[in-house]
């Protein structure tokens, strides 16, 4: 008689309880620093620096204090920070999350190279503040919607909405030069600034946004939605094909291995019986 294996039974429970688990909770480690906020879209691939690590952001990783965002080429992202301010990030850029408290609705962002269009909550507390760091330039708002862009050592600023102050850094004209004090340039809604090595004459000044550049500066951070995965909290589907023919291909072993320790009592044959060859001893009694 054959023993059954409560083996097959326990595999299949455990691959019951693997799947309702979301693949992602694999995917990162748990943030350990202070959140910022959460990448809410990437196209198509997007990583992020978190110390020495580089890890590969999908939607809903956490973004914490003093993390880098990445893209390349053909990539963008849209992070949700936590005060409900929105960052769209460009193609080709990189940008740093200094700091991000919802709360005292102080937040610093650097970007060292690409482009970033911010929709900055409007700061109501007293220390407030919502600055962009570029190599040349600080950019400090009340709570807009604006563009800046770093490229070949040139900031340029673009206010859709609200009021920009922009304060250029550097050279002649640093921001910590009492002679540059009158040199600060606040944009309103359709107004720009190029902040360049080079000091004009006159001192910057704001300008009226061309219509093409200011289409071009949305279009390329524009972070357009999804559509949803086939199950939820599935990142990559594939991999739920691989971890279920794992556990498929080790239930199938198991199951062998056992079945081939089981024992069966023998069948005695009458004395002097002889089975013709193929023929089971039980079918010669």
């Amino acid at each position: 008689m054959n023993r059954k294996s409560p083996y097959p039974g326990a595999l299949v429970c455990l691959l019951s309880f693997a799947l309702a688990i979301p693949f992602d909770a694999f995917a990162l480690p748990d943030a350990t620093g202070q959140r910022a906020g959460e990448v809410s879209r990437v196209i198509p691939a997007v990583s992020l620096m978190r110390g020495a690590k580089s890890l590969n952001a999908n939607a809903k990783t956490p973004v914490d204090w003093q993390d880098v965002l990445n893209t390349q080429a053909n990539g963008r992202a849209r992070v949700s920070l936590d005060d409900g301010s929105v960052l769209n990030v460009g193609s080709d850029s990189s940008v740093k999350v200094v700091k991000h408290d919802a709360g005292a609705q102080q937040t610093d962002l650097e970007v060292t190279v690409g482009k970033i269009r911010s929709q900055a909550q409007k700061i109501s507390q007293p220390n407030g503040k919502f600055e962009v760091h570029t190599p040349n330039a600080v950019i400090g708002v009340i709570g807009t919607d604006f563009y800046v862009e770093y490229g070949s050592s040139k900031t340029t600023v673009i206010c859709y909405t609200g009021t920009v102050t922009v304060t250029p850094l550097g050279g002649a004209h640093a921001s910590n030069n009492p002679s540059n004090a009158g040199n600060v340039v606040t944009l309103t809604a359709g107004q720009m600034v190029e902040v360049t090595t080079e000091l004009p004459p006159g001192g910057y000044q704001s300008q009226p946004t061309p219509s093409d550049l200011q289409r071009a500066s949305i279009n390329s951070t524009d972070v357009p939605d999804l559509p949803p995965p086939a199950v939820a909290g599935v990142a990559h589907p594939w991999h739920w094909v691989l971890l279920m023919g794992a556990f498929a291909g080790a239930a199938v072993g198991l199951t062998f291995a056992v079945d081939r320790g089981t024992t069966t009592a023998p069948v005695a044959t009458r004395p002097g019986t002889k089975c013709p060859p193929g023929t089971l001893p039980q079918q010669c009694q």
